[in-house]
């Protein structure tokens, strides 16, 4: 393999494969800044939800798991999408069991199963932990009805971004992950917000808890028993990995809950929470898009140790990582200035930002490999598996990664 030889003829072919995946970079450099654009608008408005945050106690609990719910879902679907596009079952029709319907519809389920879903285990995380917090009424009401507003402006933008994606000669695997998740960011604190105003009612609440719920539990059954039978497959094979998800992104909402105060002193790294979260999963994504389709047209096999072909696309993510990382460090602390938000520095900013950056990329790059392999060799889709299992957990494992990297630069320097 041309693994073997010397440094510089690995260094060579490495150079090599980055010039033939030019559009791939070009590509996914602009979804990436694009992304990163969008995160930051999300930061600014958790920061504008203070007021809310304050009158309802636990909702930040919610809020990473509900964002997140939204990247896995819809991450995922344009994953498939990309795999289905690759492999010429893609198309545009009005058929019943179409390709696309199927997978549309199997969102849908999942997007009302996981907001219902997300709603009791933020109570319960809540009440675990000793937290304060609304009833569990409330957090249904804002995760189903916030969810599934959020859920109908991204899931829209996926399928219209994979209808053009052919059209436009775009890489739908290199694209479709960082703009879904700052598509997600953006129109999900927006409804949750707006969603949060139907709490609190006496009798209103309870009652919109109850149909709502009801309503999710119907379509959980559906899903489940349909006799579409990829719909099928992608509900029964998704649930259980998008629970789980759902319960890491829950921790990681109490992971920052436990270390606000960090956040608290400089109100530029809240600033810098959600872009840097959703920009690690993204490039874990579009890794995971990425070798899934390799894996499904044989082009890789799913071994235990990674094949020079993975090894090469895993470096891709190395450079994103360092346009991505820069930029969200410098945007973040130009946010904080124009909007008055304390903040460490930019030296200190660009220091958190590329050493936390860099760590989550290693880790986000293993999680995708070692993942989809784990579930080709299942007998699973790597597209139902792969984004959900990379996105949820670079929530937690990002969120960690920020901590230290706030610990070891801003606590140790001049400002800590």
């Amino acid at each position: 393999m041309a693994f073997a030889f010397g440094p510089r003829r690995r260094a060579r072919r490495l150079w090599d494969y980055w010039r033939s995946e030019k559009r791939t970079l070009r590509q996914g450099f602009v979804a990436l800044l694009i992304s990163s654009g969008g995160d930051l608008l999300a930061g600014l408005a958790l920061a504008s939800m203070s007021n809310r945050l304050a009158l309802l106690p636990g909702l930040i609990v919610l809020i990473p798991a509900a964002i997140g719910m939204r990247g896995n879902i819809f991450g995922a679907l344009g994953s498939r999408l990309g795999t289905g596009i690759n492999s010429g079952l893609f198309s545009v029709s009005r058929r019943r069991g179409d390709f696309l319907q199927q997978n549309v519809f199997a969102s849908t389920v999942l997007t009302l199963a996981t907001s219902l879903f997300l709603g009791v285990i933020a109570r319960i995380a809540s009440a675990a932990f000793g937290l304060r917090s609304i009833s569990v009424w409330d957090f249904l009401v804002i995760s189903i009805l916030g969810g599934v507003l959020g859920s109908i402006i991204v899931g829209t933008a996926s399928v219209a971004l994979a209808i053009a994606s052919p059209r436009r000669g775009w890489d739908l695997d290199s694209v479709s992950a960082p703009l879904v998740t700052a598509i997600g960011d953006t129109c999900t604190l927006p409804a949750l917000w707006a969603a949060s105003y139907l709490t609190g009612l006496p009798y209103v609440t309870f009652t919109i808890a109850i149909v709502t719920g009801g309503f999710c539990l119907l379509m959980l059954i559906r899903g489940f028993l349909t006799d579409l039978p990829l719909a099928r497959r992608i509900v029964r094979e998704s649930l259980p990995v998008l629970f789980v998800a759902g319960v890491v992104d829950i921790l990681a909402g109490t992971v920052v809950e436990s270390r606000i105060e960090r956040f608290i002193a400089f109100p530029a790294l809240l600033v810098l929470i959600p872009p840097f979260l959703e920009d690690t999963g993204a490039l874990g994504g579009i890794l995971s898009a990425r070798l899934s389709s390799k894996l499904h047209m044989g082009v890789i096999e799913p071994r235990r140790i990674p094949q020079p072909l993975a090894l090469l696309d895993a470096s891709l993510n190395f450079l994103f990582a360092v346009s991505v990382f820069t930029l969200v460090a410098i945007s973040a602390q130009l946010i904080s200035m124009a909007t008055g938000k304390a903040s460490p520095g930019i030296v200190d900013m660009l220091a958190v930002s590329l050493f936390a950056g860099f760590l989550a990329t290693i880790i986000s790059s293993a999680i995708a490999y070692w993942g989809a392999v784990a579930a080709y060799r299942f007998g699973w889709d790597p597209d139902n598996f792969g984004i959900p299992l990379v996105t949820s957990l670079m929530d937690l494992a990002g969120t960690l990664c920020l901590i230290l990297g706030i610990v070891l630069i801003v606590g140790a320097g001049p400002h800590g």
